[in-house]
């Protein structure tokens, strides 16, 4: 019987244990080649877990997604324009303030995703006291705990992966409130960017955000559509 296949991306801060992650999903299953046009280093992988065939994709580890480098600029472009069927957003639990910045742009993006919120242990060490539920509640998304370094944690990600990437679990909705002004902006530039071809490929609202940022990437891409 062939197996149930998806592709998933794994992001990250740098030293998020992303890396010790995607070794532990793909082992020796998985091919180092380059990003189309760039020098920076693509790794793929194959996970095979119960009925399901999971492509793994690592990509460059970023604290934003603003595009002021190339390592941004490919995964966000991976995530918009791909659409992998779940991206695990990879957290250092002993860090966790700077790492949701990117997990909220992750949101924004209108990625489905799932949390691991990895080195767990390290946190109980330091007396870091996380409310896991609570988080999961606040964000919208499955959280799990994870050990990347002793493969902890594995098993139950994947799980909730498969539950979103099957559609069993709904995730995101959660919106940023940017004040009144600011975001009078975003709605007077996302119902613009509405009646745009580009509204069937992005999030509106993300574009718009963007714009308010001077991103010259987006920049170019209304120019484009215009």
């Amino acid at each position: 019987m062939p197996k149930k296949s998806f592709t998933i991306a794994l992001a990250g801060n740098p030293n998020s244990g992303k890396t010790t992650l995607f070794n532990n999903l793909t082992g020796a299953r998985q091919h180092v080649g380059n990003w189309p046009g760039v020098t920076v280093e693509k790794k793929e992988g194959i996970c095979t877990y119960r009925d399901y065939l999971i492509k793994v994709v690592d990509l460059p580890g970023v604290y934003s997604l603003t595009a002021y480098s190339i390592d941004e600029l490919i995964a966000r472009n991976f995530i918009v324009e791909e659409k992998p069927d779940v991206v695990v957003n990879i957290v250092d639990a002993t860090n966790l303030e700077r790492n949701l910045y990117l997990t909220v742009q992750l949101l924004e993006l209108g990625a489905k995703l799932v949390m691991a919120l990895n080195m767990m242990d390290e946190a109980i060490n330091r007396n870091h006291r996380i409310d896991v539920k609570k988080l999961s509640q606040l964000l919208r998304i499955p959280v799990v705990p994870t050990v990347a370094n002793r493969n902890q944690g594995t098993k139950e990600l994947l799980e909730a992966v498969i539950a979103v990437a099957e559609g069993r679990e709904e995730v995101g909705g959660v919106r940023i409130d940017y004040g009144r002004e600011v975001e009078e902006e975003i709605a007077a530039l996302e119902k613009l960017i509405s009646t745009t071809s580009l509204a069937l490929k992005y999030p509106p609202r993300w574009l718009a955000i963007k714009l308010l940022e001077n991103d010259e990437e987006v920049i170019k891409k209304i120019e484009g559509a215009a």
